[in-house]
């Protein structure tokens, strides 16, 4: 083995000592180059994301109100039906014969009414006129008959009893006659009275109600959705015989929906209804859907201690079909806790140091700018930026980019805006 001379030793140790003073003496000097932004101080509140099930806004079993043979079913599964459309048509046919007829009989009715409350005709009196001057006529002729037969017979005694008997009689008739078409004209004349005129109206409403009853049957016959949804099940077929209170199909209303989302107990103080929120599907990842709490179900689940949310999203369509599904899960984001104020920084401000956190702030001094070390505690994050908590204040210049190598007090270039972004880029 060869030995190395003590003077060749003693040469490379001063040339070793030379070259590390020399690059300690160059490092410090130089000025690094960074990237700083202002400290901001603003509003903010933690969130959670919760995991959620898409339910319709409206779900609906359509049933039937009576028995019934199923005739017509008007669409299939996953069709659109409007509100009171037909769904489908039990069988109606005896029904409607009954509901013909009682038809036919509030025609009736309602002709008598409309023929009272009209009254007499003006010919109809009239003719109870001339009736009435006849039978005046023929009382006066009989009365001058009877004055004749009665002079004749009392005081000329030139008449029998028997044409004196006939003449009187006739006269009492024609009296009589007189005055049964006096009292018929006049009522002709005063019309029909009012007792009639309500009896008859008691007629028509009797028999609108039955005709109303039977077209009420005649509705449960047909099933109808009361609201616009999909049909998303079919019960039953074309042939089949429906019971009464058994179920025809379900639909169920898509325009917008409503995303349950199980909070935990700790989490849900924070929680406003009116609250807008964004929900993200697993089905479409990255697409956002705003929606805006509704409701807070005041009903724990005593086994997981959590409590249903209810956000309602308003559907989006792609070619006429509706993008949320029943059944769907997603992503809700909401607020858990009370919003405060608070100082944020980037969250690439943060540096390790030694197992805590720092970042560097711009400090100037006499010769220049220098990066201080400021010890912080991170708080709530609030998308790319952080809650910051130590010896800062809002408006502090904060180190963002070229932070990983900096010590404190070491001498920085805070980069402009366009060379700070060419220097990103490179």
């Amino acid at each position: 083995m060869k030995k190395t001379s003590p003077i060749a030793a003693l040469v490379c140790g001063l040339i070793i000592t030379c070259s590390l003073s020399t690059a300690w003496a160059q490092g410090p000097s130089r000025d690094a180059p960074v990237r700083a932004v202002p400290i901001e101080q603003r509003e903010i509140a933690s969130y959670k994301t919760f995991v959620g099930t898409v339910h319709p806004s409206k779900h609906a079993i359509l049933g039937s109100a009576v028995d019934g043979r199923v005739v017509e079913f008007n669409f299939e599964e996953g069709d659109f039906v409007k509100a009171n459309e037909p769904v489908a048509q039990l069988l109606i046919n005896t029904i409607s014969l009954q509901r013909d007829a009682a038809k036919a009989e509030l025609d009736v009715r309602q002709a008598e009414l409309e023929e009272l409350e009209n009254g007499t005709r003006p010919l109809e009196v009239q003719q109870m006129e001339a009736r009435m001057l006849a039978a005046q006529s023929r009382k006066d002729y009989m009365k001058l008959r009877r004055d004749r037969a009665v002079e004749l017979y009392e005081k000329r005694g030139v008449t029998s009893k028997e044409v004196y008997d006939e003449a009187v009689s006739a006269a009492d008739a024609a009296e009589q006659e007189y005055m049964d078409a006096q009292k018929a004209y006049e009522l002709a004349a005063e019309g029909p009275r009012k007792e009639q005129i309500k009896q008859a109206k008691a007629r028509v409403a009797v028999q609108e109600a039955i005709v109303q009853e039977l077209n009420d049957r005649i509705n449960k016959y047909t099933i109808r959705s009361l609201f616009d949804g999909y049909l998303v099940k079919k019960s039953t077929e074309i042939g089949a015989w429906a019971n009464s209170g058994g179920a025809i199909a379900e639909v169920a209303k898509l325009d917008e929906v409503d995303v349950v989302a199980n909070v935990p107990e700790q989490d849900i103080p924070y929680v406003r209804v009116g609250r807008e929120v964004q929900v993200e599907v697993f089905a479409y990842p990255g697409r956002k859907f705003p929606g805006k709490v509704v409701a807070v179900i005041p009903q724990a689940d005593i086994r997981a201690r959590t409590f249903p949310v209810k956000v309602r999203v308003p559907n989006q369509f792609d070619d006429n079909q509706p993008v949320l599904k029943a059944g769907m899960m997603g992503d809700v984001m909401l607020q858990t806790s009370e919003t405060k104020l608070a100082l944020l920084v980037p969250k690439d401000a943060v540096v390790l140091n030694r197992g805590s956190k720092v970042i560097y702030v711009v400090a100037p001094t006499e010769q220049g700018q220098i990066a201080k070390m400021v010890p912080v505690k991170l708080g709530i994050q609030d998308g790319s930026d952080i809650e910051v908590i130590g010896e800062i204040e809002p408006g502090m210049n904060v180190v963002t980019h070229g932070n990983e190598r900096l010590r404190p007090g070491q001498p920085i270039t805070v980069l402009p805006a366009a060379a700070t972004a060419s220097a990103g880029g490179r």
